[in-house]
């Protein structure tokens, strides 16, 4: 090959690494993009209804009076994968004081129910599929992206929408104002 040739082709896959490493920064952002609690149509939020895993049609106004972490979420998405541990975590240390998680998911039944069971998921999971989506989107969710989160004080008023994975940390600092 001409040594020409050679630079060209050795720049060109240099710059589809750096485009990569740009694109990975904006898509995946190490912390998430903050949104405008204002947006969320909270009469819809809260005037959801769900079915749990098994089944049964719950409500999101049960939780209202609690400091409510609402995250939407799938098992293929490696993002929430990541994230679930802490909420585990922090629905364990925070619970008895009035911080309660609720998981949509927005993926078949049977997936879900294994990835529950797989990881011990210890708040209340329900089961989004259309409907779910439509919630996200009146919780705030206008890129449509996963996982999408909301935290919500003890009066039901919504005091961040986070897209993207949340750090246990960066969560930690959301809720501990409203316990």
């Amino acid at each position: 090959m001409k040594p020409g040739k050679t630079l060209l082709l050795f720049l060109v896959a240099i710059g589809f690494g750096v485009a990569g490493v740009v694109a990975q920064r904006f898509i995946s952002p190490a912390e998430p993009l903050v949104g405008a609690p204002d947006e969320v149509r909270h009469g819809e939020v809260w005037d959801g209804k769900l079915p749990d895993l098994a089944g049964r049609i719950q409500t999101i106004k049960q939780w209202r009076g609690k400091g409510v972490v609402l995250n939407f979420w799938a098992p293929w998405c490696p993002p929430c994968r990541r994230e679930i541990p802490d909420f585990i975590r922090l629905q364990e240390r925070h619970g008895q004081a009035g911080l309660q998680f609720v998981g949509i998911a927005l993926d078949a039944p049977d997936k879900v129910a294994a990835f529950v069971d797989e990881t011990g998921i210890n708040y209340p999971i329900l089961l989004g599929g259309d409907d779910g989506a439509a919630l996200s989107s009146a919780a705030g969710n206008r890129l449509g992206g996963l996982p999408f989160t909301v935290v919500f004080d003890r009066r039901g008023n919504a005091v961040a929408t986070l897209t993207g994975g949340v750090s246990e940390a960066r969560l930690e600092a959301l809720v501990k104002p409203l316990l």
